[in-house]
């Protein structure tokens, strides 16, 4: 080779090596660049087309009741999803899925098509299918039908507790009852989890980053079985008085522990509303929706009288003849010619014009004082959406006859949870406590908000009496009767207010509150129907049968000790409404002259038969009066229930004097007066 030609082989040599050099070190540079000093930034980048992060959603708390019954648990089901590029089929695919899923075909084919030409790679087919049609699709064994595990809350007593209870929606959020109220408790913390794909988005490998937090469980108040009970019997009167709606509340009255608070119409609360559903159903009556409460409302009336030592029991109230006329208005007894009674007999026979003859002793500022002291007109703090504070007006709003229509329970609103509240003042001893509905989060008590007193010990006691003596011998004496306990309470037949026409109609809200056992309440039990109609629709007669079976129920499942003798058959026999108020309520019609006033017909009232002036009472004739001295309160109700004689009890302790004395023979209208003394 020339030496010219040896010199240019040389160069290009050179050239190449040196080419080659530069192109090594090139991707020397660029290896370098991306392994060393690049390294972040490609590894973020994979991870971000290799790794996706997952939420994992958390379990959401139990919910049960006072025994460790479940009323609502979360259960692990499947969802349905596909990658659309990954199905071989669209028109197969719809065809085979759509029939066990229930969708339309035509519909899901076209949205498989449509997310196969976005390039989406996960579209979701059905969420939370059932278990039947999670089976169907496992035995169609299609590699690219995929399935996320996702939790639904369920009911296992179904529709019990409902409006207690409420609902969620479908990303488990709570809308309503205590699944509303206690959703962030219940719904937990939910964690992430990392999986790492292919480039067919198939799962090779997963991870939990942070694990998902369970919901607190929760414990309530209520006793399943009692909650059933009340619902049985609310929804049976509800139809069989043809009446809008009802709602019955069993609760402690020394703790405030709700035992049971059922609404009729209700719902399931496992299915979501739908067109045409009533939409009351979904109310929770009991806590939501106010109304007047008529004569039930005497006893805060007397209440206050007695706390401020105006009256006495037996101090005497001139009811007038049974009418009263007020400016602008005229008020009626519905068993008119009353003359004049005592207190304790104004509240046992629900006298309108006695009532507002306590009232008027009361005075304006007291009574609203006493009103307010009781809770109406504010909300008990019960842990439920939406609570409604009724309706009470500032004194400075009462007009001329408010406080005699405030006295027999008129211009004024209250919720049936209100009227327990107020119920387990008297039950209690004069404490004002708030309702309980949540005893446990997890395995941590509730703590318990001490009561507020607002009445003497005495009154509340006094008052006791008062309302025991409405069972006894008025306007509840033929209604109302738990076997083995005595009882105490109060009826009500309120007239509805028609709004638009600006007048009272002739349909009632029946109402009754009670507690027993008296000399040691255990359990206030409020039953309000609303919209009944009738004789049978007035307060005694619609209200006290449920009243009797619920309490009685409740009573047994709760264990509380009886305090009265059974007799034989005694829990066979059905109360029977009172004869006397089938009269009441048209004598109150005929006399009615109220321009857009109710004046409640109390028809709960027994009318009295005609006696001599000054003696009223109940008509007995022939019977001889038995030896009450040295007995107990106790013991004289006892022998006088049995003997069927009427008493006037006065005093406290053991009786020390009756009058007419054993051994005489009672006069047509004829009370015993039996006084007590320490």
């Amino acid at each position: 080779m020339k030496p010219d030609e040896r010199a240019a082989a040389v160069t290009r040599l050179t050239f190449l090596v040196a080419a080659v050099l530069v192109w090594a070190a090139a991707i020397f540079y660029r290896l370098f660049s991306m392994q060393v000093l690049q390294h972040l930034k490609y590894v973020a980048l994979a991870r971000k087309q290799q790794e996706k992060e997952n939420t994992v959603p958390a379990s959401r708390g139990y919910i049960y009741d006072r025994r460790g019954r479940p009323l609502a648990i979360s259960v692990p089901v499947d969802s349905v999803c596909v990658d659309p590029r990954h199905v071989p089929d669209k028109s197969v695919a719809a065809e085979l899925m759509a029939p066990i899923l229930n969708l339309d075909r035509e519909k899901l084919e076209k949205y498989l098509r449509g997310a196969a030409e976005d390039h989406r790679g996960f579209v979701s087919v059905k969420r939370k299918i059932s278990s039947e049609e999670s089976r169907r699709l496992h035995d169609l064994k299609c590699d690219w039908i995929q399935f996320r595990t996702e939790s639904v809350r369920e009911y296992p007593d179904g529709g019990v507790a409902a409006h207690l209870l409420g609902g969620v929606y479908k990303e488990e959020e709570g809308f309503a009852g205590v699944e509303k109220s206690f959703d962030n408790l219940l719904r937990g913390q939910p964690g992430k989890e990392r999986v790492v794909i292919d480039n067919q988005k198939r799962v090779l490998d997963s991870r939990i980053v942070t694990p998902a937090q369970p919901g607190q469980s929760i414990t309530l108040t209520i006793d399943a079985r009692i909650q059933f009970v009340a619902e049985r019997e609310i929804e049976a009167a509800v139809k069989k008085h043809k009446c809008r709606s009802g709602t019955v509340i069993a609760m402690n009255p020394n703790n405030g522990q709700i035992y049971a608070l059922a609404n009729y119409p209700t719902y399931n609360p496992g299915e979501p509303p739908k067109p045409g559903d009533d939409p009351m159903a979904r109310l929770d009556l009991g806590v939501q929706v106010p109304f007047e409460p008529g004569s039930i409302f005497k006893v805060m009336t007397v209440s206050a009288a007695l706390d401020t030592n105006t009256l006495t029991p037996d101090s005497p109230i001139n009811c007038m003849g049974g009418v009263l006329h007020l400016p602008g208005r005229v008020i009626h007894d519905s068993h008119g010619g009353l003359g004049i009674l005592s207190v304790r007999e104004v509240i046992e026979h629900s006298s309108n014009i006695g009532a507002i003859q306590i009232g008027t002793r009361v005075g304006r500022e007291k009574m609203y004082e006493y009103v307010r002291r009781f809770g109406f007109g504010s909300p008990t703090g019960v842990p439920l959406p939406a609570e409604s504070s009724g309706r009470f007006r500032k004194l400075e709003r009462w007009g001329t006859t408010s406080l005699a229509s405030v006295s027999m329970g008129q211009e004024v609103s209250a919720t049936s949870i209100q009227l327990a509240r107020a119920c387990s003042v008297i039950a209690n001893g004069g404490l004002l406590v708030q309702p309980r509905l949540v005893w446990k989060h997890g395995n941590v008590e509730d703590p318990m908000t001490p009561g507020k007193r607002i009445i003497k010990p005495a009154t509340a006691i006094t008052v006791r009496s008062i309302m025991e003596g409405v069972v006894l011998r008025g306007t509840a004496r033929n209604t109302v009767k738990v076997p083995g306990y005595t009882v105490a309470g109060k009826t009500g037949t309120a007239q509805i207010f028609d709004v638009k026409n600006h007048r009272y109609t002739h349909t009632y809200n029946a109402s009754f509150m009670g507690f027993m056992p008296v000399p040691n309440p255990e359990l206030v039990v409020v039953v309000t129907l609303n919209g009944t109609s009738g004789n049978a629709g007035f307060g005694g007669a619609a209200a006290g049968p449920v009243f009797n079976v619920v309490a009685a129920e409740a009573l047994r499942i709760l264990d509380v000790r009886k305090d009265l003798p059974e007799t034989p058959g005694e829990n066979d026999a059905q109360p029977k409404p009172d004869p006397d108020e089938a009269n009441d309520l048209a004598v109150a019609e005929l006399n009615d002259t109220r321009p857009n006033i109710m004046e409640e017909a109390d028809a709960d009232s027994p009318a009295a038969p005609e006696k001599p002036a000054g003696a009223p009472g109940i008509f007995v004739d022939g019977l001889r009066v038995p030896n009450f001295l040295g007995k107990t309160v106790r013991e004289v109700v006892a022998l006088a229930s049995t003997q069927g004689v009427p008493v006037i009890l006065a005093g406290s302790g053991i009786v020390r004097d009756q009058m007419p004395l054993a051994g005489e023979i009672l006069l047509p209208g004829q009370k015993v007066k039996v006084n007590f003394a320490r």
